[in-house]
């Protein structure tokens, strides 16, 4: 661990750095993520530490539970992770608030499969807080010349960051105050003038909303699939080992309604 940085209330930055980082590479996508592991307590693993043979030798309960976060910035050696934290609920985010330089973590990765491409008219990013790691990154690696469309919903005013576009964009800070997660998200896309020509979009989030605008884009809209980016992070009422365990079948339900 380099550093620690409080970027806003509820979204703290850690940069990881060190030899451990020898032969990672990312950067080909904007959305390229890590898995962050995080043991129970009191239990350690054999060295070298292997994943499969956890799984293969101990018991569930032993096993590293998984977050997984998108990789904000990789540069000189320096990965950043950005982590949405609120008090004491979860386990990444209290883990962000109490790290410190020097602490250790272990981590599986990096997976990725976007960017925003350089034949799209026009560039379509909306999520929430889980998203602006991505859209953030996105932002800065749009191609020359690109338009873009930018939609970020977070809990206030508080809550926004300073973005960096390498090009001309325009990004709405939407704050949702006591709402549902997406719904001034979802109002705000709706009520978007698409402008002509073919658009790449990016769209993540909280599954509910990024189920709305899914049929949005896909139904109403009729935008090839292959323009589209699009995927719940994560869900009300689900942390993200019960999220991933029925992911596939929400998706696939998702799409029989849709289709």
């Amino acid at each position: 661990m380099s550093r620690v940085e409080r970027l806003t209330p509820h979204m703290t930055r850690v940069v990881l750095g060190g030899d451990g980082l020898a032969g990672f590479s990312a950067g080909e996508f904007t959305d390229h993520y890590v898995k962050l592991l995080f043991p129970p307590a009191g239990v350690t693993y054999p060295e070298p530490f292997d994943m499969q043979r956890i799984r293969e030798e101990l018991p569930r309960e032993q096993w590293p539970s998984i977050r997984t976060y998108t990789v904000r910035r990789w540069d000189a050696g320096e990965l950043w992770i950005d982590v949405v934290h609120h008090g004491d609920e979860g386990i990444a985010g209290p883990w962000a608030a109490s790290v410190a330089p020097g602490d250790e973590i272990r981590f599986m990765g990096p997976g990725g499969s976007y960017a925003p491409s350089p034949d799209a008219d026009w560039h379509l990013l909306a999520g929430d807080e889980s998203a602006l790691p991505a859209i953030a990154a996105s932002l800065e690696k749009l191609p020359a010349g690109a338009r873009a469309h930018a939609f970020i919903e977070v809990s206030g005013p508080d809550e926004e960051q300073k973005l960096e576009p390498s090009t001309d964009a325009t990004i709405t800070w939407l704050h949702r105050g006591a709402a549902p997660v997406g719904e001034a998200l979802v109002r705000a896309v709706r009520d978007l003038e698409f402008p002509p020509g073919q658009v790449h979009a990016f769209v993540h989030g909280e599954a509910t909303f990024v189920k709305e605008l899914r049929r949005f884009l896909f139904v109403d809209h009729g935008i090839p699939r292959d323009q589209v980016s699009i995927s719940g992070y994560w869900r009300t009422g689900h942390d993200e080992d019960r999220w991933q365990a029925t992911k596939k079948d929400w998706n696939r339900q998702v799409e029989a309604e849709q289709d």
